[in-house]
Formats: C-alpha cells, sequence, structure tokens
C-alpha cells in the first residue's frame, strides 16, 4: 500500500490563517512599546508633560519620575494581568480573554487622547499594560496550543517578528509626526492604537477556540471539532484529540482539580514552574528592555543625528534577524545553543558599547556612530537568538494541566522584570539624574553571563517535539542535557517518532537513552 503523501504548510492554511489572526496580538504590543518611547522625545509631547532645558540637544526634557512611570506602568499593568491569566483562563476560553484586551486598549487610549493630566495618562498607560499582558499571553497559549509540533517554532518566530514588526511601525509614526509642534505629534501615533484592536474584535469570531483548552474544560466534542477546523482534511483528528485527553486525565490522576499552588506542590511541576519562569525571564536579563522602551530617547541623549530615523534603524536590523532565524536558524539551530550564544553576544556588545561611550565621552563624534552600530548589532542578536527563545521555551515546558497558570506565572515575572528595567533605567540614563548614558551597559554585562550558565545547566531542548512528549520527559526526570535525544515511548504517533528520532539521528528504541534520565 502507498504511504499516504506528506502533509505541507498549505495543507494546514486554516492554522496558518487562525494563527496569523493571533499575532495581531503582541504586533498591537509592540507597536505601543515603538509609540511611547519615541513621544518621550518628541518636543510636542514635552511641552505638555516635560520641563524647559535649554543645554539638552531637544531643548526640553522629561523629569526622571515622570519617565519612569509613563514607562513601566504598562509593564506593570502587563504583569497584573498576566499574573492572574491561570485563573481567568480557567473560567474564560483563549479568544474571550483576548476580546477583553481589545477592550481595554481602547478604553486606555481615549483616556490618554482625551487628556493633558499626567495622573490621567498615567492611568491610561496602567490599563493599556492590563491589555498587552493579556495580549501577550492568550496569545501565546493559543499558539502553543492550537499549533502542530512541527510549525510551533515557526508560529513562535513569527510571534517575535510582529511584536518587532509593530515596533518598528510604531517607530515610523513617530518619526513622521516628530517635528509637528502641538500636541499633534502624538495624538496622531496614538489614534493608530485603536487599528488593531477593531480588526481582531471582528476576525477572533471566524476562528475557534483553542482545542487543548476545549478539552480541559471538558467539551471534548467542541475541542474534536476545533482540531478539524485547524488540522488538514483527512488529518487524524480523533487519535490527536484522544491523545491531548489521556495527557490530561493522566496529569488530573496527581491531583484533584487545579489551583495555582500546584505549580510547586510536586517536584516536577515545580521544576516545570522554575524552568517555565527562568527561560521568559531571560529576555529581561539580555537588558533589551531599556533599548527598546527608550530608544529614541537614549539615542538623543547620546547625541545621534536624527534619533528618530536611527530607531527605525534598529527596528528594521532587528526584523532582518528574526527573519534569518524563521528561514534558517528556526530549522537547524538547538535552542539552548542559540540561547547561550545570543545571551553571550548581547552582553559583549552591551560591555563594548559602555567602554567606548565611557572611554570617548559623549561629545566624541565618533562615539555616536559606533553607538548606532553597535547597537544595531545588538539588536539583530537579542531579536535572532534570544526573543525568538525565550517565550517558546517558557511556553513549551508547562504541564498541560497547568498550563495557563505556570505561563501567566512567567509570562508575570517577565512583565515584572521588564517594569523594573523600565522603572529603574531613567535613573541611570537621564541627565537629571546619573546621567551614564550607553555606560548603563556595565550593569547588563554580568547579567548576561549569569544567564548563560543558566542556560547550560538547567533549560531543556524541546525542539520538534510535542507538548505530549515533553511531559513524558519530566515524568521521567530527565536532566537537561539528556532532553534532546531521548526517545519517547508513549503520547507520539508513529509520524511524530519517525520525526524525533530523524532529528535526533537516532535509533528508535528507549532503552538506548533509558541510561541517560540521571546523565
Amino acid at each position: 500500500m502507498a504511504s499516504p503523501a506528506p502533509e505541507s504548510w498549505k495543507d494546514h492554511w486554516r492554522c496558518f490563517l487562525a494563527c496569523g489572526i493571533i499575532v495581531l496580538s503582541p504586533f498591537q504590543y509592540g507597536v505601543d512599546f515603538g509609540l511611547i518611547g519615541g513621544l518621550q522625545a518628541m518636543v510636542g509631547f514635552l511641552k505638555i508633560y516635560g520641563y524647559p532645558a535649554p543645554e539638552l540637544p531637544a531643548g526640553w526634557n522629561l523629569d526622571t519620575v515622570r519617565q519612569q512611570l509613563i514607562s513601566s506602568l504598562m509593564t506593570l499593568g502587563a504583569f497584573i494581568s498576566s499574573g492572574t491569566a491561570g485563573f481567568v483562563a480557567s473560567r474564560f476560553g483563549r479568544r474571550h480573554c483576548l476580546w477583553a484586551a481589545c477592550a481595554l486598549c481602547c478604553v486606555s487610549n481615549v483616556i490618554m487622547m482625551a487628556t493633558e493630566d499626567i495622573g490621567a495618562l498615567y492611568a491610561g498607560r496602567f490599563l493599556i499594560g492590563l491589555a498587552n499582558g493579556y495580549f501577550m499571553t492568550f496569545s501565546q497559549l493559543y499558539i502553543q496550543e492550537s499549533s502542530p509540533a512541527r510549525y510551533r517554532g515557526w508560529f513562535l518566530t513569527m510571534f517575535q517578528f510582529f511584536t518587532s514588526f509593530g515596533t518598528l511601525i510604531g517607530t515610523i509614526i513617530d518619526w513622521a509626526t516628530a517635528n509637528r509642534p502641538d500636541k499633534s505629534a502624538y495624538l496622531i501615533p496614538l489614534g493608530m492604537i485603536y487599528i488593531v484592536p477593531a480588526f481582531m474584535t471582528v476576525a477572533l469570531f471566524f476562528i475557534p477556540e483553542s482545542p487543548r483548552w476545549l478539552i480541559l474544560t471538558g467539551k471534548y466534542e467542541e475541542g474534536t471539532k476545533a482540531l478539524a477546523w485547524l488540522r488538514p482534511d483527512g488529518a487524524p483528528v480523533e487519535q490527536e484529540a484522544a491523545e491531548i485527553r489521556s495527557a490530561i486525565e493522566a496529569e488530573r490522576e496527581m491531583g484533584a482539580g487545579v489551583q495555582f499552588v500546584d505549580m510547586f506542590k510536586n517536584a516536577v511541576d515545580l521544576r516545570r514552574t522554575v524552568l517555565a519562569v527562568g527561560a521568559v525571564t531571560l529576555q529581561a536579563a539580555s537588558g533589551s528592555m531599556f533599548i527598546i522602551a527608550y530608544k529614541a530617547y537614549f539615542l538623543r541623549m547620546a547625541k545621534v543625528a536624527d534619533p528618530f530615523a536611527m530607531s527605525n534603524v534598529l527596528s528594521v536590523m532587528g526584523i532582518a534577524a528574526i527573519l534569518f532565524n524563521s528561514l534558517i536558524v528556526v530549522r537547524f539551530g538547538r535552542r539552548r545553543a542559540i540561547l547561550m550564544i545570543g545571551l553571550a553576544v548581547c552582553g559583549v556588545f552591551q560591555l563594548i558599547i559602555a567602554v567606548i561611550y565611557d572611554k570617548l565621552g559623549r561629545d566624541h563624534a565618533g562615539a555616536a556612530n559606533t553607538l548606532v552600530a553597535l547597537t544595531c548589532l545588538y539588536m539583530m542578536s537579542y531579536n535572532g537568538m534570544i526573543a525568538s527563545y525565550a517565550w517558546l521555551a517558557g511556553g513549551e515546558i508547562p504541564s498541560q494541566r497547568l498550563r495557563s497558570y505556570t505561563f501567566g506565572l512567567a509570562a508575570a515575572v517577565g512583565f515584572f522584570f521588564a517594569w523594573l528595567t523600565t522603572f529603574t533605567a531613567p535613573y541611570f540614563i537621564n541627565p537629571q539624574s546619573l546621567d551614564w548614558g550607553p555606560k548603563y551597559g556595565y550593569i547588563w554585562f554580568p547579567s548576561c553571563i549569569v544567564a548563560v550558565a543558566w542556560v547550560f545547566f538547567f533549560l531543556p531542548e524541546t525542539k520538534g517535539r510535542t507538548l505530549e512528549e515533553i511531559d513524558e520527559m519530566f515524568e521521567h526526570r530527565l536532566a537537561a542535557r539528556a532532553f534532546r535525544k531521548y526517545i519517547c515511548v508513549g503520547h507520539v504517533t508513529s509520524g511524530a517518532k519517525a520525526d524525533s528520532a530523524s532529528d535526533h539521528g537516532e535509533k528508535t528504541t528507549s532503552e538506548v537513552h533509558h541510561a541517560e534520565v540521571k546523565a
């Protein structure tokens, strides 16, 4: 009998469509980050919320505390909303939570556009943070739970691409309006925030709910129908749905119900919780948040010519790195190795930038050009090797029973450290305070080195694995280095086994690898 023709990505067009709608969530998050970073360097914005500073390049400056709160309240809101994701997800589906994010986003924007009061602006930033926490958490949960294992890494690479693409769009809009002398300079960019939530509100009606969430909440028939919509015609949907249900039931046998404390009750769940939190936190450990959140302000204070144009260049280089990653690295690279290389490279670039600026000073002509070049290389390394994989690793590791709780906690901790970075960065880079500027990199070099060591010793390799296979490997308490070569024997179809064996270049006998469990 002839074997069935192998599936191509075109056969999964409905899954690509659904995930394509979902990745508008990180696009919205990126747009917000790109916009707010530029607003703080706009004269039209500074005339309302800042103070005159003739000695500085823009002639205006923003008080350190105001700068802290405008940028960090968004990440604080995201921390709170993602931290409550587990409780919310136990009652509402992924789509409903994304609808809530769209509504919060629009409400917050109305507040920010309708006021010149700093308190109202703070409130708007906090509310849009609540929205962004839901956007980032529930969109990733949907992708992780709905996409086939072979495409999950690609989809989540696109997740990071759309985050960076949104940031680019935000910086381009800022660049186009920055020279306006009145408040229209920032009102026009803020007006663009309505577009994506309005589109998503309608588009979400046309795609199914996450099949794993439906099965988890006892809606097996609905979950099977959602899975059939997402998979190619003729795919063994009943078999996949049965495997998902059996994996969930096996986890439920370890304890009745699902509660927040279950993430810490036994050694396996505790390990998965710590790993998921640590993986997502790698983004903050790289020091990227202060560049992403303050790049236009940062470049202006470093006396870089046309900081808004240079912000666009940084965003474009970051996107180029993600595209390279999606075409080359995601196919051939190992996640652990890529993360370690990316963190090491980013740490070295931060150190070099700090040393050059420290030795040459702000007024040296070559220092500004070197700063732009090295920051471009830094953003390429970050987007191509850290951002694309930190969220991916953190999302794959949680158990299915506790996924929304664990990933919600991981996202919350990631946002907390992002908030901590954006909150403290003005003390270091603002001329009103320490005025370190690029010397801030001295802090992030050791942070990157510590992160490299953590990945090497603790983070397992999950490339090409189904979520059920990952469950099995954790239940066998494999050491981090043993994950890559281990051949699973349960909750995996023969096709997936063959893919795994081909990927690892190993025999398909589990006995060969069980000896590595305690390695």
